[in-house]
C-alpha cells in the first residue's frame, strides 16, 4: 500500500467516502453503444479493415487514459471528438509503420522496452504517476513495486475502491507500454530512412556560407500593380497550362463537398423572457422567507446553480453573484437582475459569511465492525482511548491503518455534487477547531476524525442562488420549427433556397470543401446526421429539416458540388490560377518594356515610370529577403545575392511583387568558424525532420479509407 499512498499524494483524484479517499476510476458514458446491425467497417488501411467495435474499444481505452491522467470523470464533446481523431490517426500511422517494418524485418524486443524503462527518460514515462516525489522524475522502482503488488492483490481481501483503482492504474500502464512499443518501432523506421540521406563536406560548407555570407543591395522595381488588370488577356489555355505545372499540389486523397446551408438558432422571445422574469421574482419573494432546507428550495426553482450547505470561497460562486455579494447583508436577498454574460435572470440570498481556513490538515481512523451496534461500540472505545492520551497513529495501526495526516483544500470539493454522508463529513471537517477530536457516524460506519492544523484563512460564504437561463418556450420552438419546415417544403431545390432565403428572414451560409471527418457543420453540435446525409446526397439535392445543437438549432443543407478523390478540377482552383497567370503576364509585359527602354544603370531603372527604390541589408541565401517597397517576400533576391558581384547590375528578375533589378554594394561574412562536423550534424537533424514526412507517402500507397462518419 505504500506505493498507492505515494501515488495518491501526487494525484488529483479525490472524493469523500467515509472520509477522504481516492477517486475510483469512473467509466463515462460519452460513447454510445453500437447496435448489432452496425457491426460494420469504419476504415481501411492497406487493405486491412477496422471494425466499428474495434475502433470503439480503442477510443474507450484512450478516453480512460485521458480521464485518469487528468483527473476527470467525464469528457466534453470537444475532448471526445479530439480523442476520436487522435485514435484514428494513431491507428493509421501504426498500421503503416507496422506493414513497412514487417517487410524489413524491424522489430522491437522486450529487452529494448526494458532498457527504455530502466533509462526512465522517455517522454511517455514522465507522464505516468510513477514519479519520485522529490525529483518528479520517473521511478522504475515505484513501477516495479506496483506491478508486484498488483500481481499479489487479492480482490476479495481488498477494498473495492483500492481494487478498482489498481485495475485502472494497471490498464493505464498497459496502454503506456503498448504505446512505447509502437513509438519505438516508428523511431527505428524513421532513423532508417534518415540515415539513408547523407551529408557531405561540400554541402556542409555551402550550408555554412548560406548563413554567414551577407550582401547589401540597392534595387529598383516595377510593382505588378502598376499594370492594369484590364491590359492582360488570360485564355483558358493559360489557366490549363498553369494547372498542369502544379497539378500535384491539387491532388486530394478524400472526397469533399461544397454545401449551402441555413442554420436557425432558436432564441427566447420577449414573452418567454417576461415569463421567466416573473417566476424568478416570485422565487425571490419566497427566498426571503425560507429558513432551512435551502437545497430543496433552490432545486425546485430550476436554478442551474445548486445549493450545498457548505462555506465556499468566491472562486466557485457565479461571478455575477460575487460582484454583488458586498451589496447585501447576511440574511439579505438581492435581485432579481439580468446577467448578460450567461443570459440568466438571477437572485440570491446571503445566508452566512465567515473567515475560515482554506487548507486543513487532518487524520482519521475508519471504524467498521460486524454490525452497526458493534461498530458504534468500537468507535466509542477508540474515541475514548485517544481522548485519554493514547497515540493516534499507534491506535490506527492496531486497526490496519496508518493514521497519517492528509491535507484538504477547498479546491478538492468546491463545485462537486456533495450530499448525504459526504456532506456531513465535509461540514464537520471544515468547521472543527485545531486539535479537536470527533467521533463521526456515517451510515453504518464510523470515523474518528481529528484536525491537526489549519492554514490560509479566507472569507467564505453560504449563498443560495436562483439562476435561471432565459430559454425559449415550447411555443417559441414550435413556431420556429413550423416556419422553417414550411420554407424548406416550398424551397426544395438549391436554386429556390438561395433565391428566397433572405426574403424569408434566413441567412444562406456557404461552406466549401467539407470533409466527412469533421465533427460538425458550422460549429454547431449534434449535426452528425446531417453530415451523413450530405455525403450520401447528389449535387443539387436539399435535405429536410434537422434538429441540432442543444435542441436549439434547426438546419437544412443543399449540396452544391462534389470533389471526388484524386485531382481537383481546374474550375475549383481557377481563381487562384488566374491570379498567378495575371502576375506572370504582367511580369512578361514589364520585362519587355524594360528591354525596350534600354536602361543600363540602376539610376535609369529607378527613373522609369512606376518604379520604386529600396535598399536591403544583410541578405543571405539561407532566408528569403523581404522587400518593403513591394511589401513582399522575395526568395529570388536572396538567390541572386549569393552569386552577385559588388557593383554589378543584374538583369530584370521576376519576383513575387514585381520585376526587380539589383545592384550589390557591400558583402561581408558574419563571425563564425566553419566546423564540418557541426554542419553535418545540423543537416542530418534537418533530414530526420524531413524523413518524418514519409508517412504521407505511405498513406497514399496504403489507400486509406475513413468511414467513421457513418457510425460515430
Amino acid at each position: 500500500m505504500a506505493t498507492l499512498q505515494k501515488i495518491r499524494s501526487k494525484g488529483a483524484l479525490l472524493v469523500i467516502v467515509i472520509g477522504l479517499a481516492l477517486f475510483a476510476f469512473i467509466a463515462g458514458d460519452a460513447w454510445k453503444v453500437l447496435q448489432p446491425h452496425r457491426s460494420q467497417d469504419i476504415g481501411v488501411v492497406a487493405g486491412e479493415k477496422l471494425t466499428a467495435q474495434d475502433y470503439q474499444a480503442l477510443v474507450e481505452e484512450y478516453s480512460e487514459v485521458v480521464k485518469f491522467s487528468s483527473g476527470l470523470s467525464s469528457l466534453t464533446e470537444e475532448q471526445t471528438n479530439s480523442i476520436k481523431d487522435q485514435v484514428w490517426q494513431a491507428y493509421v500511422n501504426n498500421k503503416l509503420i507496422e506493414n513497412e517494418a514487417k517487410k524489413l524485418g524491424l522489430v522491437v524486443s522486450d529487452a529494448e522496452i526494458e532498457a527504455i524503462i530502466d533509462a526512465g527518460s522517455h517522454a511517455l514515462l514522465q507522464q505516468t504517476p510513477f514519479r519520485n516525489p522529490q525529483t518528479g522524475a520517473f521511478d522504475k522502482d515505484m513501477l516495479k513495486k506496483f506491478l508486484v503488488d498488483y500481481a499479489k492483490m487479492s480482490k476479495s481481501a481488498s477494498s473495492s475502491q483500492y481494487t478498482e483503482y489498481y485495475n485502472t492504474l494497471y490498464k493505464y500502464w498497459s496502454f503506456i507500454e503498448k504505446t512505447l512499443i509502437q513509438t519505438r518501432l516508428q523511431e527505428k523506421y524513421q532513423a532508417l530512412i534518415a540515415k539513408s540521406i547523407l551529408s557531405n563536406p561540400i554541402e556542409a560548407e555551402n550550408s555554412f556560407n548560406a548563413r554567414v555570407d551577407q550582401t547589401d543591395l540597392l534595387l529598383a522595381a516595377i510593382p505588378y500593380n502598376t499594370v492594369a488588370d484590364s491590359t492582360v488577356a488570360v485564355r483558358q489555355s493559360d489557366i490549363r497550362a498553369a494547372y498542369d505545372k502544379k497539378k500535384e499540389q491539387y491532388r486530394q486523397f478524400v472526397e469533399t463537398r461544397d454545401i449551402k446551408y441555413i442554420d436557425v438558432q432558436v432564441t427566447a422571445s420577449q414573452a418567454d423572457r417576461d415569463a421567466i422574469e416573473q417566476e424568478v421574482t416570485e422565487y425571490t419573494g419566497q427566498l426571503a422567507d425560507v429558513n432551512d432546507d435551502y437545497a430543496t428550495f433552490i432545486r425546485s426553482t430550476g436554478s442551474t446553480y445548486p445549493y450545498t450547505d457548505l462555506f465556499y470561497t468566491t472562486k466557485t460562486l457565479p461571478s455575477d453573484v460575487v460582484a454583488r455579494l458586498d451589496s447585501v447583508a447576511v440574511d439579505g436577498v438581492y435581485g432579481p437582475y439580468y446577467n448578460a454574460a450567461d443570459n440568466t435572470i438571477n437572485s440570491f440570498k446571503k445566508l452566512a459569511a465567515a473567515t475560515m481556513a482554506d487548507s486543513i490538515e487532518f487524520r482519521q481512523i475508519q471504524v467498521v465492525a460486524e454490525d452497526v451496534s458493534a461498530t458504534m461500540l468500537l468507535a466509542d472505545s477508540i474515541y475514548n482511548a485517544i481522548k485519554e492520551g493514547a497515540d493516534f497513529a499507534e491506535v490506527a495501526k492496531k486497526y490496519g491503518q496508518t493514521g497519517e495526516t492528509n491535507w484538504l483544500v477547498s479546491a478538492n470539493y468546491e463545485g462537486a455534487q456533495i450530499d448525504g454522508d459526504n456532506l456531513k463529513y465535509l461540514s464537520t471537517l471544515t468547521t472543527m477547531a485545531p486539535k479537536e477530536l470527533v467521533n463521526l457516524t456515517l451510515g453504518q460506519a464510523g470515523v474518528i476524525l481529528q484536525v491537526t492544523d489549519k492554514r490560509d484563512m479566507q472569507p467564505k460564504y453560504k449563498v443560495a442562488v436562483v439562476k435561471r437561463p432565459v430559454e425559449f418556450s415550447k411555443e417559441t420552438y414550435s413556431k420556429a420549427y413550423n416556419d422553417f419546415s414550411q420554407f424548406i417544403a416550398t424551397n426544395n431545390t438549391l436554386e429556390k433556397m438561395a433565391a428566397n432565403a433572405e426574403d424569408a428572414g434566413y441567412k444562406l451560409l456557404d461552406r466549401k470543401e467539407l470533409y466527412s471527418s469533421e465533427h460538425n457543420i458550422g460549429g454547431v453540435a449534434g449535426t452528425k446526421e446531417l453530415l451523413r446525409w450530405i455525403f450520401a446526397a447528389k449535387t443539387g439535392e436539399v435535405s429536410g429539416l434537422y434538429e441540432c445543437g442543444e435542441s436549439d438549432h434547426l438546419m437544412a443543407a443543399g449540396v452544391g458540388g462534389i470533389t471526388h478523390e484524386g485531382y481537383r478540377p481546374v474550375e475549383s482552383v481557377k481563381d487562384e490560377l488566374f491570379a498567378e497567370v495575371v502576375r506572370d503576364k504582367k511580369a512578361e509585359k514589364i520585362m519587355a518594356d524594360l528591354q525596350a527602354a534600354g536602361a543600363t544603370t540602376l539610376d535609369a531603372y529607378q527613373a522609369m515610370e512606376g518604379a520604386v527604390s529600396d535598399s536591403i541589408k544583410h541578405v543571405t541565401f539561407a532566408a528569403p529577403a523581404y522587400v518593403s517597397a513591394l511589401r513582399s517576400s522575395e526568395p529570388a533576391v536572396s538567390a541572386y545575392a549569393s552569386i552577385a558581384q559588388a557593383g554589378e547590375l543584374s538583369a530584370p528578375i521576376k519576383g513575387n511583387g514585381g520585376v526587380i533589378v539589383l545592384q550589390p554594394y557591400n558583402a561581408e561574412k558574419l563571425d563564425g568558424t566553419f566546423d564540418a562536423d557541426t554542419e553535418k550534424s545540423t543537416l542530418e537533424a534537418t533530414y530526420i525532420r524531413m524523413a518524418g514526412q514519409f508517412i504521407n507517402d505511405l498513406f497514399i500507397s496504403a489507400k486509406v479509407k475513413d468511414k467513421r462518419y457513418l457510425y460515430f
